[in-house]
Parts: C-alpha cells; sequence; structure tokens
C-alpha cells in the first residue's frame, strides 16, 4: 500500500482539468501514442462533443520517480544543476528523494466532472481517494463550482494540491500572484506551493505528478482483514452483467471469490476481476488500497448500489453469514431537484423506454424514476434530476444509444402542500402538534397533484442559497436578474481586484428553467454560479391549467407564481392557436386558475366552400340557407366536438413557454 497513491482532480467546468489527466497519462506512458487522442477519459462522444465531462472515469496509472530527472530535468549538462534546484523549489522536497528510487508508484486517477448538476459523481469519488488536486485557470480564476468542490473535498479531509492552469497564456503576473495567494488561504498552505502548469503544452506537469506521489498519503486497511469494497460507480455489459467499480478497503478480493454485496443481500461470484487502464484490464486479484472492478454476472441492475459494501462468504460452498463484518459508510442518496414526465413517441415503445432507463440509471445512480400516467400522452416515466444539465444529457443519451426520443414535459420541482385539518390522515396531526389549522404535508411532484384550493393552507417551494462570481463590470446585470426572478441579493465581498462574490436566495424553480443562460448571457459569459436547497418557504403559488374546446389538458398544467400567471396563460394559448390544426368548428383556447378563466383566443372553423350557385341555377337565397345549416352544425360541433392533441403539441409549446 505504500506505492499506491489515490487521487482525483476536481475543478470548475472548462479550466482545464480532462487536458490534465492527458498528460498524466502522457508523462506515465499508460497510453501508447498511437491509441492517444484528446479528452481521453472522456469516453462518450457526447462529452468529447460538448467539451465537458459527465461521467467519473477511473484510470491507473504506473510512475516510475526516475524518469523525472532521465527523462524530463536534463536537458543539456549545461543545464542540469540550474533545472534542479528550479524544481526542487517548485516542489517543496528534493528531488533526489524520487529520482534514484527504483521503485515504482501505482496512481489510480479517477477524473470527475466540473458542472455543478453532476456534483454527486464528484463526492462518489472524493470517497475513493485520500488527495485532491484543485485546478483553477488563471485566466479566468476561482470559480463558484471551484469553491463548492473545494468544500466537498474539505469535508470529506482530503489532502488538498493547488494548481494554477493555462500560464502558456497571457494574463498579468499581479493576478497570478493574487490567485495564488487565494488558494493558499483557501487550502491552508503558502502561495509558493501552488504549482504553475500547462495542461496544454506539459510545463509543470512533471512536477505536479511528482507532488501526487510525495504529498497525498498512501490508502489505509486491514491487509489480512475480511474483505470490504466500497462500490463508486457501476456500469452493465450485456455478456459480463453488472460491472461493479469498487475500491478495496480491506483485504483482497480475487477472480472465483464468491461474494455478497450487503445492502441488497444478492451472492454472486467474481467472473472477472481487474484494473482500468482505462479499458478494463483483468488482473486477476485487487489489494488492499486498490481501485478496480468486478465482472458480477447480475443482470439485474437494481442488485448492484452505488455505496453498497461487498463482502466475501467464508464458504465456497454454502451462503453462510458473515458476522461481525461492518458495512462501509457509504454515499447520502442524492436529492432530485428537478422533474419531468417522459413519454414514448410511439405507446409501443414504452417497454424499450423502461429497459432503457433501467441501464442509465445502473450507469448514473442519481438519476430517479418512476411510472406514470396522463390521459392524452398515456404511459410515461416521471424522472428526477439533479439540474437542467442533467435532463439534457439523460435525454441526448437516451436517443444516442438507445435511439429514444421521448416526449419531454415541462421541468418542475418538488412542492409541499399543507393541506387543512378534517382530511383524510391531518386530523391525527393536528391533534398531536396542538394547532388547530395545521395538516398534512403533501409533496406535489406535478400540478396534477395538488388538491383543490379549498383544501390547501399553504403550498411551499424550495429556496436554494446561491454563490455567484462575476466581473465588477457586470454586477448590476447580475443583480437585477436576481431580483427579476424573485431572488434576494445577499452579501458582496471582493475576490480579486476584477471579481467579486455574490450570495443570494431564490426559488428553486426560477433557476431550473434558464437563470444560468440569462446569467452568462448578462455576464458575456464570464459569471458563473452554483447553489444548494436551503430550506422551504411560503409561496403565493397557483395551478395554471389550459382548457381546449373545454377540455382540461393536464399536460399543460402548471404551478406557477400568481404574478406571472397571466403573461404565462396568455402565451401559452396564443402558442396553441398558432400550432393546432384548425377545425371544422370554432374552438376555444383558455387559461384558468381554478374556475377563473385569466385569458382566452378562439381559433376560427374552417369555412366549407359552397360553389358557384349561379352556374348551378341557385341563388343568393339558397347560399345563406345553406350558411345559416351550416352555422347550427358548427355550433353543436362546438358544444360536442373534441379536438385531438398529437404529443409534438406538447413538445412544441414547451419550448415555447420555458
Amino acid at each position: 500500500m505504500d506505492k499506491i497513491r489515490n487521487f482525483v482532480i476536481t475543478a470548475h467546468i472548462d479550466h482545464g482539468k480532462s487536458t490534465l489527466a492527458d498528460r498524466f497519462l502522457e508523462e506515465t506512458q499508460t497510453i501508447q501514442k498511437r491509441d492517444f487522442r484528446n479528452q481521453f477519459l472522456d469516453q462518450m462522444d457526447l462529452e468529447r462533443e460538448r467539451g465537458i465531462t459527465i461521467k467519473l472515469q477511473p484510470v491507473r496509472m504506473i510512475y516510475h520517480p526516475q524518469a523525472l530527472n532521465s527523462k524530463h530535468e536534463i536537458r543539456n549538462k549545461s543545464q542540469t544543476q540550474n533545472s534542479k534546484l528550479e524544481t526542487e523549489e517548485n516542489l517543496g522536497f528534493r528531488v533526489s528523494d524520487l529520482e534514484f528510487s527504483n521503485s515504482e508508484y501505482i496512481l489510480n486517477l479517477v477524473d470527475t466532472p466540473g458542472h455543478v448538476d453532476f456534483s454527486y459523481e464528484v463526492s462518489r469519488s472524493l470517497a475513493a481517494v485520500e488527495g485532491a488536486i484543485i485546478l483553477v485557470d488563471v485566466t479566468q480564476g476561482i470559480q463558484a463550482q471551484t469553491l463548492a468542490n473545494l468544500h466537498l473535498c474539505q469535508k470529506q479531509g482530503l489532502k488538498i494540491i493547488g494548481a494554477v492552469n493555462k500560464v502558456d497564456m497571457d494574463f498579468s503576473r499581479d493576478f497570478l500572484i493574487d490567485l495564488k495567494q487565494k488558494i493558499g488561504e483557501l487550502i491552508d498552505c503558502r502561495p509558493d506551493e501552488i504549482f504553475e502548469v500547462s495542461a496544454k503544452t506539459g510545463k509543470g506537469v512533471k512536477e505536479l505528478l511528482a507532488a501526487v506521489v510525495k504529498n497525498i498519503p498512501a490508502p489505509r486497511g486491514n491487509v489480512s482483514g475480511d474483505l470490504r469494497a466500497l462500490v463508486f460507480d457501476s456500469a452493465y455489459d450485456a455478456y459480463k452483467g453488472v460491472i461493479a467499480y469498487v475500491r478495496v478497503v480491506d483485504g483482497k478480493l480475487q477472480k472465483n471469490d464468491r461474494l455478497k454485496f450487503f445492502v441488497t443481500n444478492a451472492g454472486t461470484e467474481a467472473l472477472e476481476v481487474g484494473v482500468f487502464k482505462p479499458k478494463l484490464t483483468p488482473t486477476g486479484i485487487l489489494q488492499t488500497g486498490e481501485i478496480g472492478y468486478i465482472a458480477t454476472g447480475i443482470k439485474d441492475p437494481n442488485l448492484v448500489r452505488v455505496g453498497d459494501t461487498v463482502i466475501k462468504l467464508k464458504s465456497q460452498i454454502s451462503n453462510l453469514k458473515i458476522e461481525d463484518i461492518k458495512p462501509l459508510p457509504g454515499y447520502k442518496e442524492p436529492q432530485p431537484v428537478v422533474f419531468v414526465n417522459f413519454y414514448p413517441e410511439d405507446a409501443n415503445k414504452f417497454g424499450l423506454l423502461e429497459a432503457a432507463l433501467e441501464k442509465l440509471k445502473l450507469n448514473d445512480a442519481s438519476l430517479r424514476f418512476s411510472r406514470e400516467r396522463q390521459e392524452v400522452l398515456g404511459q410515461g416515466f416521471r424522472l428526477g434530476f439533479l439540474g437542467t444539465l442533467h435532463l439534457e444529457i439523460v435525454k441526448e443519451r437516451l436517443k444516442r444509444e438507445y435511439g429514444l426520443d421521448p416526449v419531454v414535459t415541462i421541468p418542475t420541482v418538488l412542492y409541499k402542500a399543507i393541506l387543512k385539518s378534517g382530511l383524510p390522515g391531518s386530523a391525527r396531526l393536528a391533534e398531536a402538534s396542538g394547532v388547530a389549522q395545521a395538516g398534512e404535508t403533501k409533496d406535489i411532484f406535478s400540478p396534477n397533484d395538488l388538491p383543490t384550493p379549498d383544501k390547501i393552507i399553504e403550498i411551499k417551494e424550495p429556496w436554494i442559497l446561491g454563490e455567484i462570481i462575476s466581473p465588477n463590470d457586470y454586477l448590476s446585470g447580475v443583480l437585477s436578474l436576481i431580483q427579476y426572478n424573485r431572488g434576494i441579493a445577499g452579501e458582496i465581498s471582493n475576490i480579486s481586484e476584477k471579481n467579486v462574490l455574490l450570495n443570494f436566495s431564490m426559488p428553486l424553480s426560477e433557476i431550473i428553467l434558464d437563470f444560468y443562460d440569462k446569467l452568462k448571457s448578462v455576464s458575456q459569459g464570464y459569471a458563473s454560479l452554483s447553489y444548494e436547497i436551503l430550506d422551504w418557504q411560503k409561496g403565493d403559488l397557483v395551478r395554471l391549467d389550459i382548457l381546449v374546446a373545454g377540455e382540461k389538458i393536464d399536460a399543460f398544467s402548471r404551478i406557477i407564481p400568481k404574478e406571472k400567471s397571466y403573461s404565462l396563460g396568455k402565451l401559452t394559448i396564443e402558442k396553441l392557436k398558432e400550432i393546432l390544426s384548425r377545425e371544422v368548428f370554432p374552438v376555444a383556447i383558455q387559461a384558468a386558475i381554478g374556475g377563473d378563466i385569466i385569458a382566452r383566443v378562439t381559433m376560427p372553423a374552417l369555412k366549407k366552400k359552397l360553389g358557384d350557385f349561379g352556374k348551378n341555377g341557385g341563388d343568393r337565397t339558397r347560399k345563406m340557407k345553406l350558411w345559416k345549416k351550416q352555422k347550427e352544425g358548427k355550433k353543436r360541433l362546438g358544444q360536442f366536438g373534441k379536438v385531438n392533441l398529437p404529443p409534438s403539441v406538447f413538445f412544441e409549446v414547451f419550448k415555447a413557454t420555458k
């Protein structure tokens, strides 16, 4: 274990984290040059296209310290001494401590996402390692997600190494000095201990890699004890079943060992045991402190859960229970904050959609879904996400990996309705609390779950506590945006000469739609955002319903602030009038709150041509009689006729009114 180092690279999005991982792979010769490509650890095409990391990805590297001198430091004999002194100054220790060691080190790197929606991926990675590199872009400085990830690392008690990236670009030296000072204050180290690197050119990368070996502690565990391995991720293989990504905390794991998952009580045999290079590479054994995988052969994704503990059965021929083995702490279950409904574009593909979601859930532990049914859209699923980018990625993966393009409803959040006493289940709660009006609290995932107004005392909505880092020049626009979205600006502090840190609170429902896009717009792309759920507060909220030909269409119903009800209702019905096909009778399209109609438009009926009466011996009187008859028929149709709405209509309206 003394030769093992487990660590992550964490940073704000687009700060060069994946590029730095590429340089590490090159320095350790983990990837052959003929096989190398940029963003190597980003396995999905979607990640490389968007330039972001979506899934955590582990990789095992073999590092030879003597290569630091023999391959990189000695450029020519005349510069050897100066190069060595400069390296020692940057590292904070003598290069000779590592240079002439004949040992090799096993470096297990877990590449993590940088976007706030995938912070759960980061938290799972941190539980499997002992150290972290905090990477900051010198041209952008400390960003909101940098601070959020740093707090996660500190909470986990990791050894943190600070590094400033992109030093090959034009920047102010004074800004760099100030930036290193700020990072040093955050991670409790001297500014000269912050590394200056260029992941693009490779400058400073070798020194940073050596510092990982020197500064990050080796893992600890009971080598001779019973097996305990933490499942920190998983994937699915059609032949090998569920692939469990594990960190061995105690004991050792070998191929053909009979295993059991502590929480689900599922038993299996280790069909294959190996490490990530970064492809799955069988080794037959994993020792204490190592990170690797187990091919379980289990076909049911629900039997292998992230955060579970893998234990070994003592008997190879029976299912004897293991006593006195405590499971590992695991992970706190992520709480979805954004909810949408997915409906198959073809009702016959419902089973395919369900199977695809099951497999995606195995690879994405934060995904939640349950069955849902709408009268118009049919059977579907209610899905919970950690943010709107998470939603976009899942929808895109369904399309690319499974050929499915479901109809997606407008994103919403979880509300809580406080019901009046006297309703089922509320009297007992009211009596116990001693408050006459206090009643049951009901979770509201969609407008269809909301009781009628006469049964509700109040509706509570989630509020977030957020941080925005923005250049001073755009502060006014950011404050206006917060106010427009029902937010409350808090403390403002300077984090550098040009940037400020703004704390604010806001309803979560205002964040999840397009707040991030608007923030980038008002700051010309320079502002960054991070947030966490704060508490639940009473909101002046109403249910907005849309009626087409007098029939309420549940799929269009929304829970919104009362102050925005008229504008949003008007926008929705006008969009419907624009995209719906005309019927042979006039169709009233209305927006309503409870029993009150707040906006209305009428889609006129199609007119039927009556022909040329003059050529057929008819006259104007005959034409007027037919028009009158047609008008009466349209009136009757208007009372009883129905309008069929194809699923594509819903998607068009959702896009126009989000």
